[in-house]
């Protein structure tokens, strides 16, 4: 299929090679338009978010909902109010094979880490020790220690860090022994 001028009027030709007589079109005639589109969008704070108004130039901190052409910003605690999303609080353990003194353990993560500290023993039933005020690192038995945290980008990092360090121990230990 093309388009072919002949003697100043356009024809479409549409030749499908078959035995039948080819079809001419003439073209249409085709009015030329222009849609201009306002690319402005404006977002509306609601709830919390709404109560203070932002002066010009504050940053206002929240989620950007879009619901049927409609742009919303709203704290996390809205969140579950006007939509149907929700959020949790996830909290993480892992238990690793460790059979090294639980002492030397904790002294190797002071020399990795600035803030390791120890915790009582009522409330941790049994020997243990925060990391970073986020990990909690507890000595279950004399062949495992068990990490716990809550779910969060920088408390990932940091137990996935002391993982590594503890992985790492354990093979120094073993290349000793």
């Amino acid at each position: 299929m093309f388009m072919a001028d002949i003697a100043g009027v356009r024809v479409l030709y549409t030749g499908d090679y078959s035995r039948e007589e080819d079809c001419h079109l003439c073209a249409a005639e085709i009015l030329q338009f222009s849609l201009y589109f306002n690319s402005e969008k404006m977002a509306k704070t609601i709830r919390r978010l709404a109560e203070k108004t932002p002066e010009v130039g504050e940053t206002v901190s929240g989620f950007l909902v879009k619901k049927a052409f409609t742009y919303q910003i709203m704290a996390l605690d809205d969140l579950h109010v006007f939509s149907q999303l929700s959020t949790e609080n996830i909290s993480q353990r892992i238990t690793i094979a460790y059979s090294g003194a639980f002492g030397v353990l904790k002294h190797r993560l002071k020399q990795i880490f600035q803030s390791v500290e120890s915790l009582p023993d009522e409330e941790s039933e049994g020997p243990a020790f925060r990391v970073h005020e986020r990990l909690t690192v507890k000595y279950e038995s004399e062949k495992h220690i068990s990490l716990h945290w809550r779910s969060d980008p920088i408390s990932d990092m940091v137990s996935d860090s002391v993982i590594i360090s503890i992985l790492l121990i354990l093979i120094l230990i073993t290349s000793y022994c």
